[in-house]
Formats: structure tokens, sequence, C-alpha cells
């Protein structure tokens, strides 16, 4: 059983650290896996509901919520994370005044180079927990090519690694 009041900040945590999409994927990785109340395969379904869902990316977090506490987790998390929304106009305005100070300009580029280094870090987490083959490392290469390549829709790279999934794996 979760602590709601500690998983309400730590999806809150998360979403006020990131800069959206799957942006708290890290911290909130850490934090859930740290208490127990998640796993890797967690991650993997809600990262997958999230991607196959219509509506924002960073909207994943609903799913991992009920995952790890069915309504009660989807609600804290949807709260969670329409909170940092709200506070973007005055921030917005706050920044405005001061990115010109090289501290601001500085916080602000550190912080994006953490975010991009920590996702490869769970991206390979995730593959190692299901298995590392040759047949997956080619999967997941390809996936992230056509991803990048943006010529095939990202549900499509989807359903067509789920049906080599499907097919190799059975």
């Amino acid at each position: 059983m979760i602590d709601p009041g500690l998983f309400f900040w730590l999806m809150l945590k998360a979403s006020l650290l990131s800069s959206g999409g799957l942006g708290n994927l890290p911290s909130l990785h850490q934090d859930l896996l740290g208490q127990g109340w998640a796993n890797d395969q967690t991650f993997a379904q809600a990262l997958a509901i999230g991607q196959l869902s219509p509506g924002p990316t960073g909207l994943w977090v609903v799913a991992l919520g009920y995952l790890v506490s069915g309504y009660l987790g989807s609600l804290l998390a949807l709260a969670a994370v329409l909170i940092p929304p709200l506070l973007v106009i005055p921030i917005g305005q706050l920044h405005r005044r001061y990115a010109s100070l090289s501290p601001v300009r500085g916080f602000v580029r550190g912080l994006a180079l953490a975010v991009t280094g920590s996702v490869p870090v769970i991206v390979m987490k995730l593959a190692v927990s299901y298995g590392v083959d040759v047949v997956s490392v080619l999967l997941i290469l390809a996936s992230a090519l056509l991803i990048m390549s943006r010529r095939v829709p990202l549900v499509a790279v989807l359903a067509m690694s789920g049906a080599i999934g499907a097919a190799y794996y059975h």
C-alpha cells in the first residue's frame, strides 16, 4: 500500500523538476522503485499506455498512478501534473525579467543536460529488465532510428515493435 501524501509529493516533485513529456521519467523511476511501489515492467506498461493514448505525452503518469495504486493513484498523479502548468505564467514572467543573468542561463542549461543524460539510463534499465539479446538490441536501435527520422508515426513504430515482439518472443 502506498502513502498517498508521499506519492503525491514524489509525483509533484518530478513534475515540477521536469520539462514535460517524459522529463519526469528519471525522477519517478528512481523514487517509485526506491519505495518498492513500482518496477521496470510497471514503467514500461505506463509508457506504452501513454504513447498509445490520445493527448499530451506527459499524461503517461496518470497510467502509472493507476498501475501503482488504482484510481486514487491516477487522481493523485493527475493533480500533481496539473499544478506545474498553472505556475508557468508567473515563472515565465520572472524568467523574462532575469533570463539574461548568467546563473539563470547556467541553471537552465544544466537542468536540460541532466534530463537528457538520464533518459538513456532509464531506457537501458527497462531493456535489461526484459532481457537483452541480439533481437532486442536491434529492435531498440531500429525503433529509435525510425522515431528520430520522423518519417514513421510513433504509433506505427510501437505497433510494429509489438508485432515483432509477439512473433519472436511468444
